[in-house]
């Protein structure tokens, strides 16, 4: 019976939100301290990069959020807090960067690099040598071939 407390407190554990935010950096407000951590789970930690800021441990992520709950409190919008931390730091901050002139090796990139290994293999495969298991067969093969069936 303990083991199975346990494994359910741990699953349990695994499955809850991972989420760096202090006590001390949420807003008393509960719709700002939402409108706070919407915001953020859209912002790239720019130390970690795979994590967004509301999830992120880097002091550079905290001071993110302490921004962006700084921006909310003066009474900016959504748009207008991520504007102003692009603004700071540039497309890289966000997690789902627009397609723009700078941002287009992100968004091609990948494609780019699946149509490169396509034409690789389809190279690779037209200058493979013919084995002797690829020749055809010659007359005598074939007179035992059907000799054989």
């Amino acid at each position: 019976m303990r083991r199975l407390l346990l494994a359910l407190a741990l699953a349990l554990a695994l499955a809850a939100p991972a989420t760096a935010v202090m006590p001390d950096e949420m807003l008393a407000d509960p719709a700002q301290e939402q409108r706070a951590r919407s915001i953020s789970k859209d912002l790239r930690c720019v130390v970690c990069q795979n994590q967004s800021i509301d999830d992120s441990d880097a002091p550079l992520a905290r001071d993110l959020r302490l921004l962006v709950r700084e921006q909310i409190t003066l009474g900016k919008t959504d748009a207008e807090v991520r504007d102003y931390v692009v603004a700071r730091y540039g497309n890289f901050v966000l997690l789902k960067p627009p397609v723009e002139g700078d941002t287009l090796l992100l968004w091609a990139g990948p494609f780019a690099v699946l149509i490169l290994g396509g034409i690789g293999v389809a190279v690779w495969q037209r200058r493979k040598p013919v084995t002797a298991a690829d020749a055809p067969l010659s007359d005598a093969e074939r007179a035992e071939l059907d000799r054989l069936s």
